[in-house]
């Protein structure tokens, strides 16, 4: 009976080491993909890039800063519109032009505006 209730303390005991072991592993290819996915995601984003250094003045990097802003305002609009939302288009169109009136999307957000009034008519 001694030799019986033996080997259930040591089966028991390679069952914890063996499960321990496992966690373990589990745990380290967790956390190689978690490093992977940080890696993705920051090779995703790329390269911060510092911007030229010239002698012109603040005012003139201002525009340069706003044009993301307003294509994105721009691209927000052209979906709207073609979501079969032309009021929203409209109203994005607005922003766009109150905010840049100097801005190189004018004509085509203009353009946009135009072709959108005659959706919104005929609706």
């Amino acid at each position: 009976m001694k030799g019986l209730l033996w080997l259930v303390v040591i089966a028991a005991l390679a069952g914890v080491a063996w499960m321990i072991a496992r966690w373990r592993r589990q745990w380290l290819e967790r956390q190689a993909a978690a490093e992977a996915r940080l890696a993705s995601f920051i090779a995703q984003s790329g390269p911060v890039v510092a911007p030229p250094i010239t002698s012109a003045p603040a005012t003139a990097a201002a525009p340069a800063a706003q044009a993301p802003q307003e294509r994105l305002l721009l691209d927000a609009a052209a979906k709207a519109g073609e979501a079969g939302e032309p009021a929203l288009s409209i109203q994005l169109y607005a922003k766009l032009l109150s905010r840049y009136p100097q801005t190189t999307y004018a004509s085509q957000a203009r353009t946009a505006v135009a072709a959108q009034k005659k959706k919104l008519g005929h609706a």
